[in-house]
């Protein structure tokens, strides 16, 4: 039998034939060892709420490392250094001073001071709390970024996602010390209604910014399940516990109701495109 045509070239080539898949390119894919970090993170959380004390605090602080080692790996890895540089300067840059300015002024969020109990300071600020910024950042940026063709509403969902979450964040740290408000005003669940104020107003400007720096990869063929997986987890997590551990049914309601509406409508586009799509490109690979 004789071979003709591509086969024979490649047959008769002392090159190994290398096959591309059509739409997957490389640097696409998070690497396997992405998830060490992402599951690490699920790991201390899962005992939070049976502990106390400075156990507690050492776990809140080992969440927020594992979970900003996460989401900046997953952004090195399928959008590289230059795209992950600004993320960092965006999200620990801007929140660190978004943070020395609400310590030293109330602007946005009102009068509060943190305690000694989430680790060293800065300027005023826990050093950890940047960081808690930029972990949540990240995956509340992959979830809206599919609404790039209405910026200006990717960026308002984007504040909204973080500022319903710290419905649940801000009770939950009040209450285990690690930072208090000063003064009073109108309060949901013990937290000054100026603070949700705020996070909207910061998370959708860090959000835009996001938005704007330029993303080097393509909207399919992008494995996302990394973010996506730790944004729901989040979500479901903070329910639950404060329903069953906390003690805190309104925490959970408002927090539940609130964000809960806002994920469902940042899912939008990617319903659409898994119905219009082959559902194995569904940019989750």
């Amino acid at each position: 039998m004789t071979l003709r045509g591509p086969a024979s070239t490649a047959l008769g080539s002392a090159r190994p034939v290398r096959r591309s898949i059509p739409g997957k390119p490389p640097g696409h894919r998070a690497p396997v060892w992405g998830w060490i970090p992402a599951l690490a993170t699920v790991a201390v959380q899962i005992p939070y709420p049976l502990v106390g004390g400075a156990g507690r605090s050492a776990l809140a602080v080992a969440t927020v490392l594992l979970f900003f080692a996460a989401s900046t790996a997953h952004a090195l890895a399928t959008r590289g250094p230059l795209w992950t540089a600004g993320f960092l300067a965006v999200t620990v840059g801007g929140g660190l001073a978004v943070e020395t300015v609400g310590v030293h002024t109330g602007v946005p969020f009102g009068r509060y001071d943190y305690a000694g109990s989430l680790g060293p300071r800065l300027c005023g600020v826990a050093v950890v709390v940047p960081l808690a910024w930029a972990m949540m950042a990240y995956p509340t940026y992959v979830l809206v970024r599919r609404h790039r063709r209405a910026p200006v509403r990717a960026a308002v969902l984007g504040g909204l996602v973080l500022a319903t979450w710290d419905l649940f964040l801000d009770p939950q740290m009040v209450t285990a010390g690690h930072w208090h408000w000063l003064g009073g005003g109108p309060a949901l669940n013990g937290i000054p209604l100026t603070n949700f104020l705020g996070w909207l107003l910061v998370g959708t400007i860090m959000t835009a910014t996001l938005l704007a720096l330029p993303d080097p990869t393509r909207r399919a063929h992008r494995d996302e399940r990394i973010p996506l997986a730790l944004l729901a987890w989040t979500y479901l997590s903070s329910v639950l516990a404060n329903l069953v551990f906390f003690g805190e049914p309104g925490v959970a309601v408002t927090g539940g109701v609130a964000m809960g509406a806002v994920l469902a409508v940042a899912l939008r586009p990617w319903r659409a495109d898994r119905r219009a799509d082959d559902p194995g490109r569904w940019g989750w690979r």
